[in-house]
């Protein structure tokens, strides 16, 4: 009894909290669990049919969109200047008429090849003339041809544009295509000219694809009525016709845009409806256990806990305000403080309850959060920057040794133009390799040093191999990290010139493509398998040593200093060659040098 008089003087807040929830909680649930399934149904409910109506209109949107660009075909195609003479000829069938009829179905090919959803397009005059997009076909009777419903309709429309149901097109002998067909007949003739009808053919498969694609459900689905209530598309027409199911078209024919419920044995069935500009209705039918029974169970324990929370969160709030909110409250202040990156914040609530201890905690937390975030910086840079330096200082010493052996061998040999040629160009590699640690350099110092290397090279291995360096004038003053473009070129020499039975050709390209610079080596050496190039991996790449730059080194530079997103790419074709693509941000000189 003492514990119940003084319910506020507890010192513990998980009790308080535990003893006014089970309170709560005992007496709401029962109340809100009803309220809570009506609510979530009634909004379901009304969510997915909503969802439907949209989804609906997206697609009677797309069918009048695609309607509309055949129409304008069929009026951009009357309007061809050969067209309106070859209806003028008293005999199409003479060499003129002939000429004109190849022109004529040249063009109409055009359309059909540039649109997959164009099944034909076909022309036929009342002086006998008759053109389609396939040219030298054959068609069957002319007597037949405009006999057909197209061709009546399309005379009696005064030039208007006629639009008929899905059917069977039969136009070629041994043809039978599923289309929906516009017609128009021929506007303004030449004078004395005969009358003609356009007929262009749309694949069924379009509208069907366009219904098919919609998700209603487990059970919904989409269909389309024409203005006299015949079926242009249904998922199941063939069980429509056969009479296994049944839709209430008279109903829908006379129904408006909306939505509006009917009765069956099986379910409840609901018809959202949307006409077209030229008549036709597209429906989508919902049925109403799979409204509720997709999302019942999401909304319900939402919409309960909500309710719960809500209440219990009101309750507390006004019975704890003082001993329980203040604190919380002050404390999440801190903590957003906190996420915007302030770590200098400190949180001081007296007391002996939990808040308090968490005060303190989360205060110790924080100071060790900063001294930890502070002391990972550092390491971070320092190894930043020692990775780059260990890496910018690494430089073959088999190069070198061999380099000064082909010297003294051509000195032997009294060769004193190659020993200048090729002493000179190693002076200068070395001294652009150690030259003032800049890690940044000149695209065009760059080339420079590969200019050196390759002269090198050439010379050790008796012009093995020809070169040369194409790169845009103006990257030449870009920026670019020091000693990149020397491993990959080692790598051609020695992995696809070395063992090439004749010449090989290294070519050094280069391109700006947006903010980015792509750098190429190009060889055509032996190449590489797609077993080898799969299996050539930046982490185990080495270069013929086994140490010294590597390709795993380059590209590791390349994304320590300037991220991720760069660094290298390879394409290989076994007896093809090799390219090797380097992508580096475009840095000008004046931002490269605000960087050191």
């Amino acid at each position: 009894m003492r514990m119940w008089s003084r319910p506020m003087q507890f010192k513990s807040i998980h009790t308080k909290i535990a003893l006014a929830f089970s309170c709560l909680i005992l007496c709401t649930t029962v109340i809100l669990s009803y309220s809570a399934y009506r609510l979530s149904t009634a909004a379901v409910t009304d969510t997915s049919l909503e969802y439907t109506k949209q989804l609906i209109d997206q697609v009677d949107k797309n069918i009048q969109t695609y309607i509309g660009n055949m129409e304008s075909i069929a009026t951009l195609s009357l309007s061809n200047t050969d067209l309106k003479r070859y209806l003028a000829l008293n005999n199409p069938n003479e060499s003129d008429g002939k000429q004109l009829a190849n022109q004529i179905s040249s063009y109409f090919h055009t359309i059909v090849a540039s649109r997959n959803d164009i099944a034909s397009i076909l022309f036929a005059g009342s002086n006998g003339a008759l053109v389609s997009d396939r040219t030298g076909s054959e068609f069957k009777p002319f007597s037949e041809l405009v006999a057909q419903e197209w061709y009546a309709k399309a005379s009696k429309g005064s030039g208007e544009v006629t639009i008929s149901s899905s059917h069977v097109q039969h136009l070629y002998p041994d043809e039978y295509k599923w289309v929906v067909s516009i017609s128009k007949q021929m506007p303004n003739p030449l004078p004395g000219a005969a009358s003609g009808v356009l007929l262009v053919d749309l694949n069924y498969n379009v509208i069907n694809d366009l219904c098919n694609q919609i998700q209603l459900g487990q059970r919904g689905y989409v269909f389309i009525l024409d203005q006299t209530g015949d079926l242009i598309f249904h998922p199941q027409q063939q069980l429509i016709y056969s009479g296994l199911k049944f839709e209430d078209i008279p109903t829908l024919m006379q129904a408006k845009e909306g939505t509006f419920y009917t009765q069956e044995t099986e379910s409840n069935k609901i018809y959202t409806v949307s006409t077209t500009s030229f008549g036709w209705k597209i429906v989508g039918v919902t049925y109403a256990g799979d409204l509720i029974g997709n999302k019942k169970e999401m909304q319900l324990t939402s919409l309960m806990w909500g309710g719960i929370a809500l209440i219990i969160a009101l309750t507390i709030s006004i019975l704890l305000s003082i001993t329980l909110t203040r604190p919380i409250k002050q404390l999440e202040v801190h903590m957003k403080q906190v996420e915007k990156g302030d770590f200098d914040i400190r949180v001081d609530v007296e007391g002996a309850n939990e808040i308090s201890k968490l005060s303190r905690t989360f205060n110790l937390m924080i100071a060790k959060i900063k001294e930890l975030m502070n002391q990972t910086l550092e390491d971070q840079e320092v190894k930043r920057i020692s990775e780059l330096k260990a890496l910018q200082a690494q430089i073959q010493p088999h190069f070198l040794y061999n380099t000064l052996d082909s010297i003294i061998w051509m000195a032997e040999m009294e060769k004193v133009d190659e020993v200048v040629t090729m002493t000179s160009a190693l002076s200068k590699l070395l001294r652009s390799s150690i030259s003032k640690g800049e890690e940044l350099i000149p695209i065009a110092v760059e080339l420079q040093h590969i200019q050196n290397y390759l002269t090198i090279q050439n010379i050790r291995y008796r012009n093995k191999f020809t070169y040369a360096i194409e790169v845009d004038s103006d990257l030449l003053s870009s920026s670019i990290l020091k000693i990149i473009l020397q491993p990959l070129v080692e790598n051609a020499i020695y992995h696809g010139m070395k063992h090439l039975p004749e010449r090989g050709h290294i070519r050094i390209t280069g391109r700006r493509i947006g903010g980015m610079i792509e750098l190429k080596v190009i060889d055509n050496g032996v190449g590489m398998s797609e077993e080898q190039l799969k299996g050539l991996t930046l982490k185990t790449r080495q270069t013929e040593s086994g140490k010294g730059f590597g390709l795993h080194n380059v590209n590791h530079r390349i994304q320590l200093y300037f991220g991720e997103l760069y660094g290298l790419q390879f394409e290989s074709e076994l007896e093809e060659g090799t390219t090797v693509t380097v992508r580096i941000p475009d840095i000008p000189p004046n931002e490269s040098q605000s960087e050191k």
